[in-house]
């Protein structure tokens, strides 16, 4: 979950909806400007008892930050007197509510550079974090502790959601405090060619989600999902996620997606370095000056950046695409994603094969994936076809996208290497959530310090 950026200066006043829309268009750019953004959350663990981190504390969230802060010679970002991140070399560190670590990645031109930048990240956190006895985690959901356990970060943001998000579903506080993520962000070049991506991506994100499940363990049981994190999705906030069925509809663009947004509840309005709660409140309201949190204000584009993102679809348009279906896993993993959807959408008869692929389902075929993806990854089926089945198929066509980009790193290889783990775990039918169930309850016996150790970065 990418937070909001965390200072917002003067911006102009919202004047008419078309500001809304050039917003998004703003993100057009020629296909040598295309960049790939990798973000990926991670869960941080005491390593004696095997507890989440608290805030405070010699080896807590607030002591790793500053030490990480000065290995890097990355810039707190403040709110009030806490740190709540890091920014530096155009990427940035943020605080999910239960304190999970999300790096932003920077903007980079190919997928070798993503993983140095993944490489680096995690080379400095376990410097920092090993003199702490404080451990990094790679999955999907946290696989031993309760909710009651899980710390809450000093965000003014988290807090407004924390009182909303139960009014709204039943697992949105397992969503903030007990999930984690890796996700690309992707750019277009046109209103027509995010049209196309977004609906080939957003059809295909069950595919990733099976493909990526790393999530089968819930308070030390089986989840009884392979993704339990895919699962939480869709009983959080109806009013905010989901495939988004009119971005299928022909004519679909930059002001359709405006009209959702508008018509999506908002968390928030910054003011004067603080968040003011408007949850459940209209943002049609706030352009007329109505809004009862901010009385007589009209909203600035800064606000409406802080909008889009409250948001939380499997896809999520900004003024670049954002891929969120996929579990959080190990450091190869986190270079694969980029990887599968680089390949997939960077390369005009890629995109237009990956979109045969899923152009013949139907809103119900969609939405049945979506579950079943999350509870049987790979085998579950739609169209008559096993999700493995699709996923060696959108494999060929990624490589085929990459192979065409011919990116190569320092080692001579070009970004198809990235691939080489989810083809093992397509060929094989067993998701990595799947596997950790299995490993835990056989070879481990049940031993946790084992399966963290196994699974930490």
């Amino acid at each position: 979950m990418t937070t909001a950026k965390e200072t917002s200066g003067d911006a102009p006043l919202i004047e008419d909806l078309d500001q809304l829309a050039a917003h998004l268009a703003s993100g057009c750019k020629p296909k040598d400007k295309w960049r790939i953004g990798t973000e990926h959350e991670k869960f941080v663990f005491c390593r004696t008892n095997l507890r989440p981190v608290p805030y405070e504390g010699p080896s807590g969230i607030r002591a790793v930050l500053e030490a990480l802060g000065e290995e890097t010679g990355w810039s707190l970002i403040m709110e009030g007197d806490h740190p709540i991140g890091l920014k530096g070399e155009g990427a940035s560190v943020s605080l999910e509510p239960g304190g999970q670590f999300e790096l932003s990645g920077a903007p980079l031109e190919n997928v070798h550079q993503t993983c140095d930048e993944v490489h680096r990240h995690l080379d400095a956190i376990k410097k920092v974090c090993d003199p702490m006895g404080v451990a990094f985690l790679g999955m999907g959901f946290a696989p031993t502790w309760t909710l009651d356990e899980t710390p809450r970060m000093p965000k003014g943001r988290y807090d407004i959601m924390r009182r909303y998000m139960p009014t709204k579903g039943k697992l949105g506080l397992d969503m903030m405090h007990r999930t984690c993520t890796v996700q690309v962000n992707l750019d277009f070049a046109s209103e027509a060619d995010m049209a196309m991506k977004f609906k080939t991506s957003l059809a295909l994100q069950p595919i990733a989600t099976a493909l990526f499940a790393n999530s089968g363990l819930y308070e030390g049981k089986p989840s009884g999902y392979a993704s339990w994190r895919a699962h939480i999705w869709t009983d959080t906030d109806p009013d905010r996620t989901g495939l988004l069925d009119f971005v299928f509809e022909d004519g679909f663009g930059f002001e359709r997606y405006v009209q959702y947004m508008l018509d999506v509840p908002m968390y928030f309005v910054r003011r004067d370095g603080s968040y003011v709660d408007a949850a459940g409140q209209s943002f049609r309201d706030f352009l007329k000056g109505e809004l009862p949190a901010a009385p007589g204000q009209k909203p600035t584009m800064d606000d409406w950046e802080d909008h889009l993102s409250t948001a939380f679809p499997e896809v999520r348009l900004k003024t670049f695409l954002e891929m969120r279906g996929a579990d959080g896993g190990p450091w190869a993993r986190i270079c694969a994603l980029p990887a599968f959807w680089v390949g997939l959408l960077y390369d005009d008869d890629a995109l237009a094969a990956a979109w045969d692929v899923a152009k013949g389902w139907s809103r119900e075929e969609r939405e049945t994936l979506r579950d079943d993806a999350a509870r049987f990854g790979l085998k579950a089926e739609v169209g008559g076809r096993t999700v493995q089945d699709i996923v060696l198929e959108v494999l060929a066509i990624s490589r085929a996208g990459l192979k065409k980009r011919a990116r190569m790193g320092n080692l001579k290889e070009d970004e198809t290497t990235y691939l080489d783990p989810l083809v093992k775990i397509a060929e094989c039918g067993v998701t990595m959530g799947e596997y950790t169930v299995e490993r835990f309850f056989g070879d481990l016996k049940e031993d946790k310090k084992a399966l963290f150790e196994e699974c930490k970065y």
